[in-house]
């Protein structure tokens, strides 16, 4: 029975942390839209297109968290070592207005998008959501390299950026 028991917690357990085995977006996310900033729509497969053979650092934010605001000097330090990596930023405001005005007084610099879906679209149901900030790393084979980090220095993701 103990077996039985330690096998059934096991795969639950394997089942229940299926992020670390993520390493390619799906058809349902990479069809998702984000809002531009010129007001337009794109889709995740567009926004990551032209960025093929490079790194790219994805950062799901939103200028109403104190976590991703607290964070944000460590990503902009990311960016003066890291100058090869695309880094483009999605956030979850609760407006576009609020999400335009926040890039703007807190300087973030990179490629930007609005989440209009917010929690509920393909995109943040395949990354599961549960904390912002975010941090995920596309290597440059295009495989997701870091599928969930949550501090801008944590180690795995440096690593993942060194290469």
């Amino acid at each position: 029975m103990k077996k039985k028991t330690s096998l059934l917690l096991l795969l639950i357990c394997f089942y229940s942390c299926d992020f670390v085995n993520k390493k390619k977006f799906n058809k349902a996310t990479l069809e998702d839209t984000f809002t531009t900033l010129d007001g337009g729509t794109r889709d995740l497969e567009a926004i990551l297109e032209p960025h093929k053979g490079k790194t790219i650092l994805i950062d799901i934010w939103a200028s109403w968290c104190k976590d991703c605001l607290v964070g944000l000097p460590l990503v902009k330090d990311l960016q003066s070592r890291y100058k090869d990596v695309v880094y483009i930023f999605l956030s979850l405001d609760r407006s576009e207005e609020a999400w335009k005005k926040g890039i703007e007084r807190h300087g973030v610099q990179g490629e930007h998008y609005f989440m209009f879906k917010g929690k509920q679209g393909p995109f943040a149901d395949f990354v599961k959501i549960d904390w912002i900030p975010r941090y995920m790393v596309i290597n440059k084979a295009g495989k997701i390299e870091i599928f969930k980090a949550i501090k801008a220095d944590d180690n795995k993701l440096l690593k993942a950026l060194k290469k």
